[in-house]
């Protein structure tokens, strides 16, 4: 299971990749020290909205379109997946205690449909309006840009 990504999965990447050029900044498996003792960690965190994005692939969650459960070993996936699946509520439960909005997607879920879910959260949360391109500003126009090849960080 050491092959088996925590973070940077492709899903997550294209859904951080699409929010960034549309100007959303946000932290990446960020963790989340709650006051109930808990500690989250979400795929995608927007700390200043309190907008907690969570990218759930079918098997390690226990879809229920694509979801497959493994003849082998049934002894120690079942539990394992159900235990992922109850860990899964009670963070949900502890970050809504907390005051923050979960969105959970899955894995499958449209590109398109999965950035607009996200930036629907951030417009709930009241605090979207401060979001680049809100309100008719134009997201990081005046800053330099690399050209293709440039491997410089400037």
């Amino acid at each position: 299971m050491k092959a088996n990504r925590r973070t940077d999965t492709k899903p997550e990447l294209a859904l951080r990749h699409a929010l960034h050029r549309l100007g959303y900044r946000y932290r990446k498996d960020y963790r989340l020290d709650l006051d109930s003792g808990r500690r989250v960690r979400p795929d995608i965190a927007f700390t200043a909205r309190k907008v907690a994005v969570f990218v759930d692939g079918c098997f390690w969650h226990a879809c229920p379109e694509h979801g497959s459960k493994p003849r082998a070993n049934e002894w120690y996936w079942g539990p394992k997946l159900i235990k992922n699946v109850e860990r899964d509520r009670v963070n949900d439960a502890a970050l809504i205690l907390a005051g923050w909005t979960v969105v959970r997607l899955w894995e499958h879920v449209p590109l398109d449909e999965a950035v607009t879910t996200v930036v629907t959260a951030l417009t709930a949360s009241g605090l979207a309006a401060d979001a680049p391109g809100a309100a008719g500003e134009q997201p990081d126009q005046d800053l330099p840009r690399n050209q293709p090849g440039d491997d410089s960080l400037s």
